[in-house]
Parts: C-alpha cells; structure tokens; sequence
C-alpha cells in the first residue's frame, strides 16, 4: 500500500537533499476562518506554495451537490499545474490542524491519480517541534507544471449509494452533530439512517499526530465489517477518515457530498438516535 503520511524529520531530510523535487503544498482552512492565506504569508515551510481549499479543491457550493463539491477534472488539472506539479514527482500535502483540510488535497490527487502524495504527520505544529523553519511572505511562483490527471483512482458514491451501502457507513463529524443536537451549518440536524458515528479527532493523539496503525485498526473494528463509505459535513474532514483507514490499511469510500447535499433533500430522511 502506498504510504499516507510522513514525519517531519523525514520531510526535513528530503528537503535538506539538494537534489529532491518534492512539491510541498500548505492547505491551512478550517470551518469558519477564511484567513488561510494570511496564516501562510506569516509563516509556512520554506518553498511550500498555498492552496486555496474552497476555489481550488472544490467546485462553487450549491443545495444540490454540497458545500464542497469535487472539482472539474480541467479545474483541478490547471491548479496543480500553477502548483508546479510534475507527472512522477512526490507531494507533500499540510495544514495546522492535524492533517483535518490537508487530506483533502491528499484525497483529490490520488484520485486525480497522482501516485506519490503525503500528509505531514501533525503537520505545522510538528514540523516546528522538529526544528523546522518558517519562512514569511510571499514565494515566487513556480515553474508550471506538466502533471497530467484521470479520475477515478479513489473509489467515490453518492446520495443513492450511501442510502442503500452495505456496510460501515461511517459518520467523520463531531457526535454532537450526528446526534442531531446542533447543526451549526447544514438545513437539518442528524445523520444518514444507519450510518455510525465515527469523529475525526479520534484519529488522533494529543499532539495531533495520526494513531499508529494499530490503534486505528482496533478503533475501527468496532464499527462493523465489510465495505467502508465515509461522509463528513461536506466532503473535507471525510477525507482525513479515508487517510486514518489507510494507515490501518482499510480501503475507503468517500461519499462526496455528505450531509450538506444529503440535508438539503427534502426525500431523504434524517436520523438522530
């Protein structure tokens, strides 16, 4: 399987090599804080180029298909490209909130069908602990790219799909949220009828490192046997599941436009026990 994740100690090595062309792409975005490209200009990893979550790793919002759409092929294709991205040459994807936004560019361009991408493991924060530098301001545009994509490479379902999945159909969101008790963003509070909560953070360990294999695989025994789909609220944190089933070498389904697209339909019913 190929590898999900890298430490720190590890990226530092492989920067330090005069030699190495990795590409190292920070996705800082979180839910309600649109200031991600002023979190990079005070401080990111020398060489990283920022990616823009909301215009350059998903499609316009819409009732229909979710508040995080996939993004056009073409779309996708031409960003990566203005990221200097090369058929063949790894990626290294971070954010400061443990991998949570990251994973979603992780997710895109193994699906896009980019063969060598990883999420740094306890991203920013760990990095710094390594001794890592930052570096402030702005970095000069890259060499365009030439990398080349297909899609398909990362299995996906949708609403009709994860209705009738026969499976652990896995809920990423907080449990309050799948409890129905708040709904900070979506038209209706609950989760999908027979989907099981699964949150996010538990992927984690207090530092914001990702479990080791196994701990995730004992956390996600206890959720059922056979196929596995993840949902989340719109597609994001959905991702960092699939990445954390990875790791315990569980293959995964994203169910892309989870709760927003789900809620937003009158026909599908709502669960919240």
């Amino acid at each position: 399987m190929t590898a999900v994740l890298i430490s720190a100690e590890e990226l530092r090595k492989v920067l330090s090599d005069s030699g190495s062309r990795v590409h190292v792409l920070d996705v800082r975005w979180a839910l309600g804080d649109p200031d991600g490209p002023q979190h990079y200009l005070d401080g990111h990893i020398p060489g990283a180029v920022f990616v823009d979550l909301e215009t350059e790793l998903a499609d316009p919002p819409s009732p229909a298909r979710g508040r995080h759409p996939l993004p056009e092929l073409a779309h996708l294709q031409k960003c990566a490209r203005s990221w200097g991205l090369r058929t063949g040459e790894p990626v290294v994807v971070y954010d400061a909130t443990g991998g949570m936004a990251a994973a979603r560019a992780w997710w895109l361009l193994r699906w896009a069908g980019a063969a060598d991408v990883r999420i740094l493991d306890g991203g920013l924060p760990a990095w710094e602990r390594a001794g890592g530098e930052l570096t402030t301001g702005s970095e000069p545009d890259p060499s365009p790219g030439d990398v080349v994509f297909s899609p398909g490479n990362m299995p996906v379902t949708d609403a009709d799909g994860a209705a009738a999945w026969q499976g652990p159909l896995l809920d990423a969101r907080a449990g309050e949220r799948y409890r129905g008790e708040t709904e900070p963003v979506d038209p209706r509070a609950g989760h999908i009828p027979g989907a099981v909560s699964a949150p996010t953070a538990e992927n984690l360990t207090a530092d914001g490192t990702f479990k080791t294999p196994e701990e995730l695989r004992a956390r996600f025994a206890d959720h059922g046997s056979g196929p596995v789909a993840v949902y989340c609220g719109s597609g994001v944190t959905a991702a960092h599941q699939i990445a954390a089933l990875a790791v315990a070498g569980i293959d995964a389904t994203l169910y892309p436009g989870s709760w927003s697209q789900w809620s937003n339909d009158p026909k599908r019913p709502v669960a919240t026990d």
